[in-house]
């Protein structure tokens, strides 16, 4: 009796999720039937949206991996780094964090040396900036397309618009009387091209920002390794003659 009772009151709301789906069903193929039905101009505009759209979500996962990766291998390296008590010891505890900048940083560095028959810490320094700037660049690569997308995509849509709502004042004069009917198909056009450029923009506008911002921090991480790093060779510089520097006559 109870079962009974309990089916009976899930009933009504199962009739009206399938109302609802059915309704949904009806829009989706409208919406389809809609943008097939739409003027080549239109059709031109939609797709260039789409492939804007194709593109950066494109860039937006490549990026999401690279900077996870740089800032995982940033950590793991500083903490080798911390570790290190010499050259030797910083050489061998850095060499699987390719993916990190410091490490381009610091293999920048270690070449400068090797080429330098007595010590010269500006030479060092100029080197590790160059790699900073570098690998700034190349963090930064792509980042271009999410801003162009972010702000050409709202302007794209709008010239959607515009164009439905030319075709809906048309079909108005066109029309031997004044309906909905005439001018339906040019604002529904016109809504539709722009949610396209809003729906293209405003996911390249916050992965923009999500990343330049993640970008900014691993620069800071740089610009700070740098310095440490320029200490680290003074220290080794300096120690007794164990040290490997100490064969460049310092």
């Amino acid at each position: 009796m109870i079962v009974s009772e309990t089916l009976c009151s899930f009933l009504p709301a199962l009739a009206l999720l399938q109302e609802q789906a059915a309704q949904l069903n009806d829009s989706s193929s409208s919406l389809v039937d809609l943008i097939l039905r739409a003027s080549p101009i239109a059709k031109l505009v939609l797709l260039i949206l789409l492939l804007f759209s194709i593109a950066s979500w494109a860039i937006i996962f490549a990026k999401a991996r690279a900077t996870k990766l740089a800032q995982q291998q940033t950590e793991q390296f500083l903490q080798a780094f911390e570790q290190s008590a010499r050259w030797a010891d910083l050489r061998a505890n850095s060499a699987g964090f390719i993916s990190s900048p410091l490490n381009a940083i610091f293999l920048a560095a270690h070449g400068e040396l090797e080429k330098q028959t007595r010590l010269n810490l500006d030479a060092v320094h100029r080197v590790m900036q160059s790699a900073a700037i570098s690998e700034t660049t190349k963090l930064e690569k792509s980042l271009g397309w999410l801003a162009s997308t972010a702000s050409a995509s709202p302007f794209i849509g709008l010239f959607g618009t515009v164009i439905g709502i030319i075709i809906a004042f048309n079909g108005l004069s066109q029309a031997a009387t004044a309906s909905i009917q005439a001018v339906a198909p040019g604002i529904a056009e016109a809504l539709v091209a722009t949610a396209a450029g809003i729906a293209a923009a405003v996911p390249a506008v916050l992965a923009y920002n999500h990343y330049l911002n993640r970008i900014k921090v691993l620069a800071a991480e740089m610009d700070s390794f740098t310095l440490r790093l320029l200490n680290f060779i003074e220290r080794e510089a300096a120690a007794p003659v164990e040290a490997p520097l100490q064969r460049r006559g310092i």
